[in-house]
Parts: C-alpha cells; sequence; structure tokens
C-alpha cells in the first residue's frame, strides 16, 4: 500500500508540478507583454496585470502540493527532528491528520467560494470570475489527496522524498 500511495503522489506531483511551469511561462509572457505595452508600444491593453493576478494565484496555490509531496517545509522539519525519535510517528501522523483536515476544509467552503465567483464578473473581460475562484477548491483537493497520499506513504515516518518524490 506504501509504494501505491507513493507511485501515486510521485505521478500527481508530476503532472502538477508540470501544470504550475505551464503557468509560470505563462505568466512570465504576460509581464512581458505588459512591460512592452507600456513602455514601447503604449497600446494601454487593460488585461495583462489582471491575467498575471490570476495566473499567479493559480501557480502559487497548486504549487504547494508540491511541498507537500517532497514534505519541504522547513519548520515542520525542525520541529520533529527536535522530537525523541518514538514520539516523531505520532507527531508526523498527527499533523498529517491536521493538514489534511485543513485542506478538506478550504476544499469544502471553497466550492462555496467558487461558486459566488460565478455570480460576479470579471472587469475587464466580462467573463465571470468562477475560474479564478475555482483556484481555492481546486488546490485545496489537490493538497488533501496530496498529504493523504503521502501519510500512507510515509505512515508516519520521518522520510524525505527523493527528486522522484518516492521514499527510499
Amino acid at each position: 500500500m506504501s509504494a501505491l500511495a507513493g507511485r501515486l503522489s510521485a505521478g500527481l506531483n508530476w503532472g502538477v508540478e508540470r501544470f504550475v511551469a505551464i503557468l509560470m511561462a505563462l505568466l512570465v509572457l504576460d509581464v512581458w507583454i505588459g512591460v512592452v505595452d507600456r513602455y514601447l508600444f503604449h497600446w494601454q491593453l487593460p488585461w495583462p496585470e489582471v491575467v498575471a493576478r490570476y495566473l499567479m494565484i493559480w501557480a502559487a496555490m497548486l504549487a504547494i502540493s508540491a511541498g507537500i509531496a517532497r514534505r519541504e517545509h522547513i519548520g515542520l522539519h525542525a520541529l520533529i527532528s527536535k522530537a525523541p525519535e518514538g514520539l516523531r510517528r505520532i507527531i508526523l501522523l498527527g499533523l498529517d491528520l491536521v493538514t489534511f483536515l485543513l485542506f478538506f476544509y478550504v476544499f469544502w467552503y471553497g466550492i462555496g467560494f467558487a461558486q459566488t465567483g460565478g455570480n460576479r464578473q470579471a472587469m475587464i473581460f466580462g467573463m465571470t470570475l468562477l475560474v479564478p475562484f475555482a483556484a481555492i477548491p481546486v488546490s485545496a483537493a489537490i493538497c488533501a489527496i496530496q498529504t493523504l497520499l503521502v501519510a500512507i506513504r510515509d505512515q508516519g515516518a520521518l522520510i524525505v522524498p527523493n527528486s522522484e518524490g518516492m521514499v527510499e
């Protein structure tokens, strides 16, 4: 079960990291267009700043799950590494449970948040804010799933996965 959870976690993380990389490339392109517009062509495009905001929100929210997959939270490592060996497993399982519950809570209430975005219009595009607001429940769901997979993968042990997200 642990190996399967590790493979699923690594696969999910692989996809999320690539999607975040695409979002970041689009963000760089969008900001570049905004700079060229402002200082070179003076088109006065109204959308680059808004698109940059939405791309940054989506990228930042989705990137959280990559940190979860690799257990790259420096504060948690510092806390857990100071605990006695026997207590580490309990602390880590407890933190995983609290983390899962937090992300599930954000997912559950984020659905309503995204739905309210569907009733609001973006000032520039005339589109609803459903897609930008959906970053909250979508990323929270991915983080909750990733937390569950990592907890099963590591089974409460303080183990840092390798570059592929697998525990050795």
